[in-house]
């Protein structure tokens, strides 16, 4: 996002990120290099929604969060989540799932989700909190369990496993999206022609396939909808942060 900042603002330069990119790294960064107004949103692209999955270190008994919770306060050593990075969305998932339930979780920042799913199915971790298509290849061959999901309706890729919500805890819904963008100072008549391209794009199946595959789900948008969303997500995220008391710097 940074390079965006100083690329042609003619639309032959867009950047693609995570909603939380804008809406949680200027709390979580002090210093960092861009201001979401530095952007113009162009389309949402795709969703994500996130999953609490525990391993092998868990008892196969604990099929819930609930219960999850109940054995991390009986085992506290072990009480632990994994997590793609700290400051990422999953982190504070976790951090809000243990804040509001007065569990202990210590938290496990891995370099993206790919090593802590190894750890987990090796018993090296007790659970981990990522995107639900990082779970589901090892979900299916019973490696790991996937306890809960984030959206506000079950997830396609496992439609088996309740949302949190629907355990109790509808303060962990929600959606982390990736959407396109563009230097601010780009036309809006720019901005709309590539809006109409993607969304074309996002309608096509072979595209649609290839972000399954990736374990997303497809979503194109309007710009009206993307700059709403994003600062819904903003509204959200930010107080939930300070209250979790995490930044960079801490």
């Amino acid at each position: 996002l940074e390079s965006l900042k100083s690329a042609p603002a003619d639309g032959s330069v867009l950047a693609m990120a995570p909603v939380s990119a804008m809406a949680n790294y200027p709390v979580v960064y002090p210093k960092l290099a861009y201001d979401p107004k530095d952007f113009a949103p162009v389309s949402i692209a795709a969703i994500a929604h996130h999953g609490l999955a525990v391993g092998p270190m868990v008892p196969a008994s604990v099929r819930n969060v609930r219960e999850f919770l109940a054995w991390c306060k009986e085992h506290p050593q072990q009480a632990n989540y994994g997590s793609p990075g700290a400051g990422s969305t999953p982190h504070f998932l976790g951090a809000l799932l243990g804040i509001n339930t007065g569990t202990d979780l210590k938290h496990v920042p891995y370099r993206g989700s790919a090593p802590g799913v190894i750890d987990l199915v090796g018993g090296q971790v007790a659970s981990v909190m990522t995107t639900v298509g990082d779970f589901v290849q090892n979900h299916k061959l019973g490696k790991l369990r996937v306890l809960g999901t984030s959206g506000p309706k079950r997830s396609p890729f496992v439609p088996d496993v309740p949302t949190f919500a629907e355990q109790g805890f509808p303060e962990l819904t929600t959606e982390e999206w990736f959407g396109f963008y563009a230097p601010v100072r780009t036309p809006a008549s720019v901005v709309a022609a590539a809006n109409a391209a993607i969304n074309a794009a996002l309608k096509d199946k072979a595209v649609q396939d290839s972000v399954l595959s990736l374990g997303l789900i497809p979503y194109p948008s309007s710009i009206e909808e993307m700059t709403k969303w994003q600062q819904s997500e903003t509204e959200i995220w930010r107080p939930l942060i300070k209250k979790i008391g995490f930044t960079a710097d801490s």
